[in-house]
Order: C-alpha cells, then sequence, then structure tokens
C-alpha cells in the first residue's frame, strides 16, 4: 500500500494505470508517451500551452511551448493512438515561474526556472489537475527513475544513464508527487540517438526534431535583454575587491556569480589575469569582481528543502550537485529547525550563486534539494 489515498499501487505490475502523458513536442516525451501505451496503460496526451503569446515560431532549437510544438504534440498522440488536449496554464506559468525568475534576477540572485516548472506547473497544477480528472499518473519525458519499495514507498534516483540524468530538476518532487509520477526514459541505458531511432520506428515525426534548451519562455536566449525590458536600465558600478571602481553596467541583473565574459572593464588586473564576477548587491546596484580563486566557496546555507521522502535527521555525508549539468562533489549537510539547510563542501567548489538550486544524493537516490541562500568564501574563512 502507499502512503497517500488514492494513490497508484506501484509496487504491482505496472499496467492498467490512467496515465496522463505530458506532451510537450519533443522527441523524448513523445516515446516516453508511447512506451507507455505499450506497457499496458490507458494513456490521455496533453501538450501544456504555457506561453501567452505563442504565436511566434521556435528560433533555431530554442523554446518549447510555442504553436509548432503544440502541433508536433497533436500529430505524435495520433500516431500514437491515444486521445489529446491543449491545457492553458500561460498564467499560472507567468505567475509562479516567469515573475518568479525576474524577480529572482531583480533581487541579485539565480534562479533555475525549469526546477520552478516542475515544483509548481507539471507536478503541481498539472497533476493536481490529473487527479482531479481521475487519472492515476503523470507521465514526461525526463530521464529519472523512480524506485518502489515493498512497503510502497518511492525513491527518486537518476537516470540509467548519467549522460541523460535529469533528477537535478526534479529534486523539488515530494512524497506526494512521486507517487503519481512515471518516467519511462530513466531506467533503460540508451543514447539520444537510440531514442530518436525508436521514434523513427514509431512513425513519429518528432524523431529528427533539434532538442530544445535554454530557458523556454526566453525563445532567443538574449536572458539579458529579456530582463532589461521587465527591469529597465539601471547604471551602477563594477568594483574590485576593495572597492575601487573599474567599470560600470546598465543593470546589475544582467550578471551572475562567476561570470567572466561581458564585464566591459576598461583596463586589466595587476596581475594580468581574467576577473570574475563575485557579487551583486542589488541594494546599491553594484557588481564586485576579483580573480578566480576568489570564487571558491566552502559552506552554504540553504531554504525552502524538499525532500524526496522523510527529511534527514542529524549530520550526514551525501554528494551534491549545483547544476542542472555539473558534477557532484562530496559534502555534509544538516537540517536545522526544519528550514534551513547547512552544508560544507569536503573540497571548496567554485561559482556558488545564491537563488541556485543544491540537490543532495545518497547514491543514486535523491534526497531532497534546497534553494541556496548564503555561501560561505574559502579565501574568506582561511584569513580568520
Amino acid at each position: 500500500m502507499t502512503d497517500f489515498p488514492g494513490a497508484p499501487d506501484l509496487s504491482a505490475p505496472r499496467k492498467g494505470l490512467r496515465v496522463l502523458a505530458a506532451m510537450s513536442g519533443g522527441v523524448d516525451s513523445a516515446v516516453a508517451a508511447a512506451r507507455a501505451v505499450e506497457a499496458g496503460h490507458d494513456v490521455t496526451g496533453v501538450h501544456l500551452a504555457l506561453s501567452a503569446n505563442p504565436q511566434s515560431f521556435r528560433t533555431g532549437a530554442r523554446g518549447c511551448c510555442t504553436i509548432e510544438d503544440s502541433r508536433d504534440a497533436r500529430r505524435a498522440a495520433d500516431v500514437i493512438g491515444i486521445p489529446f488536449y491543449c491545457w492553458d496554464l500561460a498564467e499560472r506559468f507567468r505567475e509562479d515561474v516567469v515573475e518568479d525568475f525576474v524577480a529572482e534576477y531583480e533581487a541579485g540572485r539565480t534562479p533555475n526556472p525549469c526546477l520552478r516548472c516542475n515544483e509548481k506547473i507539471k507536478f503541481a497544477a498539472l497533476l493536481d489537475k490529473a487527479l482531479a480528472l481521475g487519472f492515476d499518473a503523470v507521465c514526461t519525458g525526463h530521464y529519472a527513475t523512480i524506485v518502489v519499495n515493498e512497503d510502497g514507498t518511492r525513491e527518486l534516483h537518476r537516470a540509467s544513464d548519467m549522460a541523460k540524468d535529469q533528477s537535478y530538476v526534479l529534486g523539488v518532487l515530494d512524497d506526494k508527487q512521486l507517487a503519481h509520477a512515471m518516467f519511462p526514459l530513466g531506467d533503460t541505458i540508451t543514447t539520444k540517438d537510440e531514442i530518436r531511432a525508436e521514434a523513427q520506428a514509431r512513425g513519429l515525426a518528432v524523431a529528427k526534431k533539434p532538442d530544445s534548451h535554454d530557458i523556454c519562455f526566453i525563445a532567443d536566449g538574449d536572458t539579458q535583454g529579456f530582463l532589461a525590458k521587465r527591469l529597465g536600465r539601471a547604471e551602477g558600478d563594477i568594483v574590485d575587491e576593495a572597492g575601487n571602481k573599474l567599470g560600470t553596467h546598465e543593470g546589475a541583473y544582467g550578471f551572475t556569480i562567476g561570470q567572466r565574459k561581458g564585464l566591459r572593464i576598461g583596463h586589466p588586473a595587476p596581475d594580468g589575469k581574467p576577473r570574475y564576477v563575485l557579487d551583486i548587491s542589488p541594494v546599491n546596484n553594484t557588481v564586485t569582481v576579483g580573480p578566480a580563486e576568489a570564487l571558491d566557496v566552502s559552506a552554504l546555507t540553504a531554504i525552502k528543502p524538499r525532500w524526496c521522502g522523510v527529511a534527514p535527521e542529524g549530520p550526514g555525508t551525501y554528494t551534491a550537485q549545483l547544476r542542472a549539468h555539473g558534477g557532484e562533489t562530496e559534502v555534509t549537510a544538516e537540517l536545522v529547525d526544519g528550514q534551513e539547510l547547512r552544508v560544507r563542501f569536503t573540497e571548496p567548489v567554485r561559482g556558488v550563486a545564491p537563488g541556485q538550486a543544491i540537490v543532495l544524493y545518497d547514491g543514486t537516490r535523491v534526497v531532497g534539494s534546497a534553494t541556496i541562500a548564503t555561501t560561505e568564501r574559502a579565501a574568506l574563512r582561511a584569513a580568520q
């Protein structure tokens, strides 16, 4: 049995469930929906209309919510032979993802909109609606694995193929959401070329469609231009660690911790080495730059923890991932007062920014995630 009333018992053979397949219009979600049908589930496809202005077509391989994408998803559903609907979640997406993204940058933080979308849209708004309509699970094309224990509890694990693993952006899912999630691509070791070949064999026209990447609601990839239109230009100073003015900028929101390019500083550092963004202060609209070694972080605190199961008790040793395509690093972590995660790195890591998510792992199992609030620089700690 499961801990959640109405949750499907996935410890039994996974057949005969009513499944809502989220179809982005890409190859992964189409193959995932086809595999769910092949596994014996009663599948309905749904495309989420997340853009308030979807008339513009994709630019290159960017974006995932244009009119073109909805048509591709519908054609894939027709080939698979499943009912298909398009649900308008544009307003919810704007409030929970886009406005959050802008507000985080305005506050000097670096958000990850993909995590927020998974948390607030695909496994909250979409899942709530699916359950209300009598579906048992939501199926997506993410590369991750759900392991069902003998007692019916579920664990989120990395995909079998680490090269495609997407468990980092799913680290925000809680017990209830995992109880109704299905990832048909996660437990098969196949290359992306093989997924495309499978799509081709199934007659899916999206087999050769380029992958979407970057931020879906910034179709041209110009994040700084997108933010400038919403926040306006606000000239401020670029300074070194001693507070000496080195140049100016048109908006502190246009920078991220660890950034090297685009600083437009008029003269080189005394040692001739590159300088990087060390700090962003929205209060005085100042960007501080300095040497690469000043980016080394030895510890951090993170807030708004979300656990893929029971919250850990006491200090523990884990591995942590700090970026969607980043590697793992060993840490010790402890949850304090149930609200703040305190993390210390075994070896300093570089370029950690407030607003990013830290996801903890125990082997391949996702323990949970939290949003980085503050960091402790290794250089400052050594000087104390």
